[in-house]
């Protein structure tokens, strides 16, 4: 079975053994890169070209691949990829952002995460959708917004509970971190004491939301990036504290976070050294990936086959545990894939001259020479 690599899709795979196909979500459409053996990865195979995509996941028991495209709704294969089709009969927003599966009692629940920022759901592999309105029923709804024009908040990233498949977290960027504990039916906003509590920042960074990240051993245990750092909860959401690397900029720009669910002590982030909105005159991101072997409370840089200086972000960033092994591939918005297969000690390129994999928007800040 693949992975999938992209920007708001499935980031944490569990595999009997390392896979050999990889597939990656790119602004123009799917690329499937591939090795044998001790051979090295290769671009093995192209789909959906001319379309942005955001998001992959793979359901392991049907074998359906779906992805998701910014303003391209959804896409399907049933044939590992040879051949797609649209699944979005009654997907009302095309823009979508993000995908995520869960099986709950014993059948598989999709859900499509778009902007503006809705939630919807499918319990039929996609074949038909259904929007979850509840979601706007917190208090911070009237007021998501993004700081870029047209200002409109999207969901940009959903997961679960590794205890409890009912609960659902959204990720609004930029307006909230939301759960449900009925499987999307009703929310309640989990942006409480301390998160974000540097009030000298703009208050639209208070609620930037990127990804959150569930400790599969304590699933009070939360983490969550987003346009104001790393923050990390004990209780549930209760009370948040910001968590910092010392070498870390104030306005440093975290967004991909994976762990090991074997060893979830071994924690990876993605971010680039400063906000976006330093990017368009610098056209510089520094894009870096850190490692964490304490759970989270102190991370080095990784080098080693990474690039010392960066113009570029990570897009993408997954890890594929799979016995004694971690793996883990990371996706630039200069179209390059990086790959480590022993726990982040070093890394190889091993795809180049792909289209950008990045989150719609931030390919433009750092077009590619």
């Amino acid at each position: 079975m693949p992975i999938g690599l992209s920007h708001g899709g499935s980031n944490v795979y569990s595999s009997p053994s390392p896979s050999d196909e990889v597939w990656v979500g790119t602004k123009d459409g799917m690329v499937l890169i591939q090795r044998k053996g001790t051979a090295k990865w290769r671009v093995a195979h192209q789909a959906l070209r001319g379309l942005h995509i955001s998001s992959i996941i793979l359901e392991p028991e049907s074998g359906l691949l779906l992805t998701g495209a910014f303003f391209g709704s959804v896409h399907a294969s049933e044939d590992g990829g040879k051949s797609w089709g649209r699944r979005d009969n009654g997907l009302t927003v095309r823009d979508v952002y993000s995908l995520a599966w869960v099986r709950l009692n014993g059948r598989v629940r999709l859900y499509a995460g778009t902007e503006p920022a809705c939630l919807f759901c499918s319990e039929d592999f996609g074949r038909h959708w259904t929007e979850l309105p509840s979601l706007h029923s917190v208090p911070s709804a009237p007021k998501w917004s993004f700081p870029v024009a047209p200002h409109v908040a999207h969901t940009k990233f959903i997961t679960f509970d590794p205890c409890d498949s009912n609960s659902v977290y959204a990720c609004i960027e930029q307006g909230a971190l939301l759960k449900s504990s009925d499987s999307g039916k009703s929310w309640i906003e989990l942006n409480a004491v301390g998160f974000y509590r540097d009030k000298n920042r703009p208050a639209e960074h208070f609620y930037d939301v990127h990804k959150a990240l569930i400790d599969p051993r304590d699933p009070k245990k939360i983490y969550v990036t987003g346009g104001a750092g790393l923050y990390v909860t004990f209780d549930g959401g209760g009370r948040w504290e910001r968590w910092m690397s010392a070498d870390w900029a104030e306005d440093v720009y975290p967004d991909g976070i994976v762990l090991d669910p074997h060893n979830p002590d071994l924690m990876f982030v993605a971010a680039a050294e400063h906000n976006p909105s330093r990017w368009h005159s610098s056209r510089y991101a520094g894009g870096r990936i850190y490692r964490s072997k304490n759970a989270g409370r102190t991370w080095e840089s990784l080098g080693n086959g990474l690039p010392e200086t960066m113009q570029h972000e990570f897009g993408a960033l997954c890890l594929e545990s799979s016995g004694n092994s971690c793996s883990l591939f990371a996706a630039t918005t200069g179209g390059e894939v990086y790959w480590s297969e022993d726990r982040g000690e070093s890394w190889s390129l091993i795809v180049s001259g792909l289209t950008p994999i990045s989150k719609k928007g931030h390919e433009r800040l750092l077009a590619a020479s």
